[in-house]
């Protein structure tokens, strides 16, 4: 037969504060009963939770891949991008006449034949 722990117990049980507890509780993260306002919990469903928690000890290759997997990656000209982006806001940004857009070089008073 399970026997039921409290709250305190849990605490204890698993080395960590009452209040963390009461938040994973809260959260609906650890397995409960509610009996009234009682929290309870049995030790075995606490056990169970625990191996879910449970890290692996870290194997090196499958490490070694994940940190080397952006290295491997094609690379990208960095020229290319920056020097593609700049030509298209020069051409956004073009203005034949480098001043105000109603500045026409050349311009002057204009002589009876129609010439400048």
């Amino acid at each position: 037969m399970d026997k039921f722990l409290s709250v305190s117990e849990v605490s204890e049980y698993l080395n960590v504060k009452k209040t963390t507890v009461y938040s994973w509780v809260e959260s609906r993260e650890i397995p409960f009963y509610k009996i009234g306002r009682l929290i309870r919990f049995k030790k075995n469903d606490i056990d169970e939770w625990m191996e879910k928690h449970r890290k692996e000890i870290l194997d090196i290759n499958k490490a070694a891949k994940r940190i080397l997997k952006p290295i491997t990656m094609p690379k990208r000209n960095i020229d290319n991008i920056v020097r593609k982006a700049i030509d298209e806001i020069k051409d956004l940004n073009y203005t034949p006449n480098y001043g105000r857009p109603d500045q026409f070089k050349g311009l002057g008073k204009e002589v009876e034949d129609g010439t400048f």
